[in-house]
């Protein structure tokens, strides 16, 4: 179905709504606005320029309702992905008008009594994006299929690595192959309307669900797929699940997508590490099951200016001998390009 959405961020908006951000940007559903009262009568690319967006942003539920929207979104994925209790009355407006709930918290919203009754009293639907559906054991049938899968990896979370797969999807497209953006987190999920949040699926199963996803992109007739990356490998918290995709997509290629401003791990007192040793530490992993090298460091230098992100791409580039660059600030094609040839099926270790 085609949704027009009301993103609910009050407070979030211009900082980090990481899941209102990428709807607004790459989905093919239509945003007809934004709820954020601290940026009340102001426009979307007022806010945040790069999203391009004419979309109002309003104070409230009530205020949105005028825009005809089918469906409210929640437009943050807060640490832990509890649901704000001041944002309640706001999603029980939505479900008395009818609207549709979109979700990607772990707080479950269609399992909250007071919300499931709201929803059944006017026959609305709640859409938990995160809750899983029922996934294998992995099995190693990824390793036989026909085309190459690259997989993003990074130096900490939002970092981009959900961004960089969907501008590669876009430049591989441009070139006449069929790529295919495989989600697995629930901002991808809602770009994309299909895939798995393996952040939420039980450890054992992790990496089958990483290898369903895979599987699915053969069906979907893909010539290459570009999976969403979570987490990164030395990430106190969220390195589980890093692990679970590196195995279970069994990648041919690897992309390393890097906030070159970032010394810690945001939230943790663990240093981010440098790119040397991030490229060693994921090649060596992955080769005692399916070898795949870092083809490509791909920068969010948002937090930079332009000279800073042209010295930033450059430091990449000598210190790592590999194409570096900002895939947003420039454009994927010529990343694209220079990685391209690298990308080759490789077989699992015997």
């Amino acid at each position: 179905m085609k949704r027009r959405y009301a993103i609910l961020a009050p407070g979030h908006f211009a900082q980090d709504a990481k899941t209102a951000n990428g709807v607004i940007r790459y989905s093919s559903d239509e945003t007809v606005a934004v709820i954020d009262p601290a940026c009340a009568g102001k426009r979307v690319r007022d806010v945040i320029p790069h999203l391009a967006s004419e979309a109002p942003i309003v104070a409230t539920v009530a205020d949105a309702l005028a825009l005809g929207p089918t469906s409210l979104l929640i437009g943050t994925a807060p640490k832990g992905g509890a649901l704000p209790t001041e944002w309640r009355n706001e999603i029980l407006v939505a479900l008395d008008r009818g609207l549709e709930i979109v979700s990607g918290l772990h707080d479950m919203l269609g399992e909250d009594v007071e919300f499931y009754r709201a929803a059944r009293r006017r026959n609305a639907k709640i859409w938990d994006v995160r809750k899983p559906p029922k996934t294998p054991v992995f099995t190693g049938a990824v390793y036989d299929v026909a085309f190459p899968t690259v997989l993003m990896v990074g130096n900490d979370c939002a970092v981009g690595k959900m961004t960089v797969a969907l501008e590669l999807t876009r430049a591989a497209r441009e070139t006449g192959e069929r790529p295919v953006f495989v989600p697995t987190g629930q901002t991808g999920i809602m770009i994309a309307g299909w895939g798995i949040a393996v952040d939420r699926v039980i450890s054992d199963f992790a990496p089958g669900a990483a290898e369903a996803l895979v599987l699915e992109a053969g069906k979907r007739d893909a010539s290459i797929a570009f999976v969403e990356g979570q987490g990164s490998l030395n990430h106190p918290a969220y390195a589980p699940v890093t692990l679970a995709l590196m195995y279970g997509c069994a990648p041919d290629a690897l992309v390393l997508v890097c906030d070159p401003a970032r010394t810690h791990i945001e939230g943790y007192r663990t240093p981010t590490l440098p790119y040397e040793e991030l490229i060693e530490i994921h090649e060596r992993l992955i080769a005692t099951v399916k070898p795949a090298r870092v083809v490509g460091i791909a920068l969010n230098t948002r937090n930079f200016d332009e000279r800073g992100a042209q010295q930033a791409i450059a430091q990449a580039r000598s210190s790592t001998g590999l194409p570096a660059d900002d895939l947003v600030r420039y454009g994927p094609s010529a990343f694209y390009a220079a990685v391209k040839g690298w990308i080759k099926r490789t077989a699992c270790v015997a």
